[in-house]
């Protein structure tokens, strides 16, 4: 039995990792990615990806069904609190009533960056009108708490720029937010390979959501499997607890003693 669970908003995952279902070829494509990714949670940006608002369209659900994966709508494309509540509120009619969202306000269209008052804005909204906000946020322990004390039940700093691939540019900032955090801290943008992921886990996170890393991959499937597995080893490796750093070994990590010739 796996003790060892993710809990976000009250409902257990065994996967840590988290996928995004955008910039893939098609729909099969996209399953079969998550597949191999082994993902429960499945987040859907409402401006671009049809789960229903385009009647007689292919749907996300047909292939994702949320009898079988928990779907999170974000709010990917959204510049101001008043556009993501808004997307919100249409992501839970399409949803029967689902709480669980991811909240995204972004600052400009080149970097992706969140902008943070508008985001704080949204997240107050959202909480109040009885949304369970998973949020994107900058590396910033200050911002990351505010959004926990507003009520969100997951708070998720970027690693670095959404689509860059750069991994984590900034450690010790996570360190400081998964410190101080009482709810669930997931690395969210910034990942280009498995490394990142497992990077991301050894310093203590709870799971990472990604989503060029996988689609953007010569081999998607692959690359698929490859975060699963770091995923999974960063995590035993952070449980694990590694050894200390020193400069040089003071001690063998074999024994002298009672070697031919001592």
């Amino acid at each position: 039995m796996n003790t060892d669970a993710l809990v976000i908003a009250g409902k257990t995952y065994h996967s840590r990792l988290l996928v995004g279902t955008g910039k893939y070829k098609d729909f099969a494509a996209t399953r079969a990615a998550i597949d191999a990714a082994g993902s429960q949670i499945v987040t859907v940006a409402i401006r671009r990806i049809n789960i229903g608002q385009e009647p007689g369209q292919p749907s996300l659900l047909d292939v994702l069904p949320p009898e079988q994966f928990t779907i999170l709508p974000n709010t990917a494309g959204c510049y101001t609190a008043e556009d993501a509540v808004r997307t919100l509120r249409l992501g839970r009619e399409l949803l029967d009533g689902h709480s669980l969202v991811k909240l995204e306000v972004l600052g400009d269209p080149q970097t992706l960056f969140p902008n943070m008052p508008e985001t704080l804005k949204a997240a107050e909204t959202l909480v109040k009108d009885g949304f369970d906000v998973m949020v994107y946020c900058s590396d910033d322990p200050i911002q990351a708490k505010l959004l926990e004390q507003i009520g969100c039940v997951a708070v998720m700093p970027l690693a670095s720029l959404i689509g860059s691939g750069m991994g984590i540019l900034n450690p010790w900032n996570l360190k400081l937010i998964i410190e101080a955090a009482k709810v669930p801290v997931l690395v969210d943008a910034g990942v280009g390979t498995a490394s990142d992921a497992a990077i991301a886990m050894e310093l203590g996170c709870d799971g990472v959501l990604m989503n060029t890393a996988i689609a953007h991959a010569q081999n998607p499937v692959l690359m698929a499997s490859a975060m699963k597995k770091a995923i999974e080893a960063g995590r035993e490796a952070w449980l694990a607890g590694r050894m200390p750093r020193k400069l040089y070994a003071a001690s063998p990590s074999s024994p002298t003693g009672g070697l031919i010739g001592t």
